[in-house]
């Protein structure tokens, strides 16, 4: 529900499944998600086909609903939060299944984004205890997944409600923008030492702090890439946008990240077209791309959203230049993308294979700063899950092109037969 868009996708699809319905009356249409927890009532006023509409936190209620239904029971709407005995889903990997796994830390939003609805759809900030957190990822582990991404929608503004973590190095307990997610970082490396690598997304760059900061320095499985969304490069635009941050402090934690773990890189997140963004605002943007080389750009044009204090801004952006400054932008990101995988090109990563390539005989995988390479020749070794030293030999669009090295090749026998099964990779920036 971030985006008009999923509206509009939602809107088509459960249109072309109320057509269904009438064709087979005994199927049940199940709304969940943000979208749902928005709307509410709107969404079965509108299509009456639907059965079910649930909000995130309400889910866990779907067999007892889909059981009313079944029984002849009138439709049902559930956006009710959790707030008092918050419940998280998990969903552990099966023995031999991919080797990544996303784990869920916290749900809600503290932020009061002006642009953002995720507030409203999905209420406050409520944590999951740091014990629970890191048993399942223990138990991933134990299922063959080497890397993890800890989910949150500001995810390092993480606090453990249990209170248990021990209190991280260089925190400042008397700064408002610390929280325990380092601590809880430094607990995962601890306690679950067979785990490769640990991602994390979306942090706020407010809480890249001193502690998270000295983190990335200390801890081997925290690799050397952070995506950290700045939305805009204007500080007008950043104050209309309540980002709660200025350009310069934004440029100057990710120094502070830099001094420490000096060839880390960073994507982000850019909205264009906001409410009221000039020209000069927009040149600010792609100043700052530049200034902090953003290797990976998450942009879109601005949509209004209902419930958010932007709603009262306007959209005063014509669509026509929203689009023109999406291609402008899109093509500096191409730009500090291909200079810095050109750069690459001779050198040696270490890539945690993730599974089959786009060709029948490579593997793929990301390094360490989560660069996507394509491993030549590799399909017939057991690599995947494992973390194998590549040379690159040639960088395309988004993506570089690898074989492993004389060395990992002689730790690396040839197996009998290559293994079965493809899976989709989601690539950066877009295809190949």
């Amino acid at each position: 529900s971030v985006r008009e868009k999923a509206e509009q996708k939602l809107r088509s699809e459960v249109g072309k499944l109320s057509a269904l319905k009438r064709r087979r009356p005994e199927l049940a249409i199940v709304v969940a998600g943000c979208v749902a927890q928005q709307e509410g009532d709107a969404l079965i006023a509108r299509f009456p086909a639907i059965d079910v509409v649930l909000g995130p936190d309400n889910i866990p209620e779907l067999p007892e609903l889909l059981a009313n239904v079944r029984l002849g029971g009138l439709p049902r709407v559930r956006t009710v939060f959790d707030l008092d005995d918050p419940q998280f889903l998990t969903a552990p990997a099966a023995a031999g299944s991919k080797p990544t796994a996303f784990v869920t830390t916290m749900k809600g939003c503290n932020e009061r984004c002006s642009f953002c609805i995720v507030p409203y759809t999905r209420g406050p900030e409520r944590y999951r205890p740091s014990a629970e957190i890191v048993a399942e990822i223990a138990a991933l582990v134990e299922r063959g997944v080497a890397e993890v991404t800890l989910l949150g929608q500001t995810v390092n503004s993480y606090r453990d409600p249990s209170g248990v973590l021990a209190p991280a190095p260089e925190a400042d307990l008397d700064d408002p923008d610390e929280s325990e997610f380092s601590a809880l970082l430094r607990a995962i490396a601890d306690q679950v030492p067979g785990l490769a690598r640990v991602r994390y997304t979306s942090p706020h760059p407010r809480h890249l702090t001193p502690s998270l900061i000295a983190a990335h320095r200390d801890l081997p499985i925290l690799p050397r890439h952070v995506h950290l969304p700045v939305q805009s490069g204007s500080n007008r635009m950043l104050k209309r946008m309540i980002r709660r941050h200025t350009r310069e402090e934004y440029l100057e934690r990710l120094a502070r990240l830099r001094a420490a773990v000096p060839d880390a890189t960073v994507s982000t997140d850019i909205i264009v077209g906001f409410s009221g963004e000039t020209e000069q605002d927009f040149e600010d943007t792609l100043d700052l791309m530049r200034a902090a080389g953003f290797v990976g750009v998450y942009a879109f044009k601005y949509s209004p959203r209902p419930h958010t204090p932007a709603l009262k801004l306007g959209d005063d952006v014509p669509t026509a230049e929203k689009s023109e400054r999406l291609r402008r932008l899109f093509e500096l990101s191409e730009s500090l993308m291909g200079a810095h995988l050109d750069a690459l090109v001779g050198s040696r990563q270490r890539v945690l294979v993730e599974g089959p390539g786009m060709r029948p005989e490579n593997l793929t995988g990301r390094t360490e700063r989560h660069e996507i390479v394509h491993i030549q020749d590799a399909l017939v070794r057991d690599l995947v899950g494992r973390v194998v030293e590549v040379e690159v030999v040639e960088a395309y669009k988004h993506s570089l092109l690898g074989r492993l090295t004389e060395e990992e090749r002689a730790r690396r026998p040839v197996t009998s037969q290559a293994p079965r099964g493809r899976r989709a990779l989601p690539v950066l920036g877009g295809a190949q």
